[in-house]
């Protein structure tokens, strides 16, 4: 059979009809366990923690999305980060971006830290920044790119060659880009994680997690942390997903369009200072962006001429499309504070060393008509 394009992928890709109805759509199979014909004896399912026919598929077209041999499904983006770092042993080293989602650095430094692993946040946008910290405890590397919310690009080439040098894991948080704009097992890296419930589900009505991978050692360790830990999602979720999947190339092409105009009309707004966005030719490492990324996404954070939280707020109290919400990739836009929400488990001295300032305001761009949305923009520039 021909190799499949992305976009036919994301449709077909895990899914056959089902063979008992002919259902185009794969059966929610809403079931914790599996009838056998003798102890041992049964068609692959046993308990609904293990398997699952939903989740099968699910994990079957995440794989192929991401250009990878296999797919694990759980029940968040956490959840999958979780698994990760469980393959780690008291007294190993991390290498992290210093610019990353709050969630996972809560997870690393509030959770994993007192378990005996130890972290490093390094800017790793910056080539090399990482060779001073590896040591032969070093077993990760734990790159976001775009990061999150300074949208920092990374060369995951060039990191994959280091850390193949060096006998280290690398595990890419894909969320910002989704497979659509960056396949990163394409360029080294071992793990590809996402937190489902952003663009891959895209519908802001479900939370979900996923690991792709090559090696199916790998693969097997994080099956059996995923088994034992048993942190799934349900058949309904992965219904969800898969249903958000269908459309992923085409919510992306309207998210990139209007993201595109939204940052020109920022970027040349009077009370806007700066804006975070890797399509800008002025943007830190804007020529890897171009080289791994297949456009430039809906993701990017603005700084306002009027400085500290109060204006940001003001901003923020003003808008009506851009929905003042947790999280981002919906078909909605979303507009956030991070000093005060993704990222306020992020003590304040070190948010501002990297750049988080207490103004820094943060755009998820929707699929609205992108007038709507700039009117949205401008009514609430002028609170400010």
């Amino acid at each position: 059979m021909q190799t499949m394009k992305l976009a036919t992928k994301l449709i077909h890709a895990g899914q056959e009809p089902d063979p008992s109805t002919g259902a185009i759509m794969t059966p929610i199979f809403q079931t914790s366990t599996y009838v056998q014909a003798s102890p041992g004896q049964h068609k692959g399912y046993e308990y609904a923690r293990s398997q699952n026919p939903t989740r099968t598929a699910l994990e079957a077209c995440l794989a192929e999305i991401e250009n990878a041999a296999f797919g694990l499904s759980f029940g968040s983006g956490v959840a999958a980060t979780d698994a990760v770092l469980k393959l780690l042993s008291p007294g190993d080293e991390v290498i992290a971006s210093e610019d990353m989602y709050g969630g996972t650095y809560r997870l690393f430094t509030k959770v994993f830290e007192k378990f005996g692993i130890k972290f490093h946040f390094v800017p790793l946008h910056t080539p090399g920044a990482l060779l001073p910290f590896i040591n032969e405890k070093t077993k990760l590397v734990w790159a976001e790119t775009p990061t999150n919310p300074l949208m920092n690009i990374t060369d995951i080439a060039a990191l994959s060659e280091v850390c193949k040098a060096h006998k280290i894991l690398l595990c890419v948080d894909n969320t910002f880009a989704s497979p659509w704009l960056q396949s990163p097992i394409d360029h080294g890296a071992d793990l590809v994680m996402h937190s489902g419930t952003k663009y891959i589900g895209g519908h802001s009505d479900v939370v979900h997690g996923c690991l792709m991978m090559n090696d199916h050692e790998l693969r097997e360790k994080l099956y059996f942390i995923q088994k034992s830990s048993g942190a799934i999602p349900g058949p309904m979720d992965c219904f969800l997903i898969l249903r958000g999947l269908k459309t992923l190339h085409v919510r992306m092409q309207a998210h990139c369009s209007n993201g595109k105009t939204v940052a020109h009309f920022l970027h040349n707004h009077p009370k806007v200072a700066r804006v975070y966005w890797p399509g800008f030719e002025d943007h830190p490492n804007h020529a890897v962006a171009k080289k791994q990324m297949r456009d430039f996404g809906g993701m990017m954070s603005i700084e306002l001429k009027k400085p500290g939280m109060e204006a940001a707020h003001n901003m923020l109290r003003s808008t009506r499309l851009f929905a003042l919400a947790e999280s981002l990739g919906g078909v909605e836009s979303l507009i956030n504070h991070p000093a005060t929400m993704t990222h306020a488990s992020i003590p304040h001295e070190e948010r501002l060393r990297i750049g988080i300032s207490d103004g820094l305001i943060r755009l998820s761009v929707g699929i609205e008509d992108v007038e709507d949305l700039l009117a949205d923009l401008e009514a609430g520039l002028n609170n400010v």
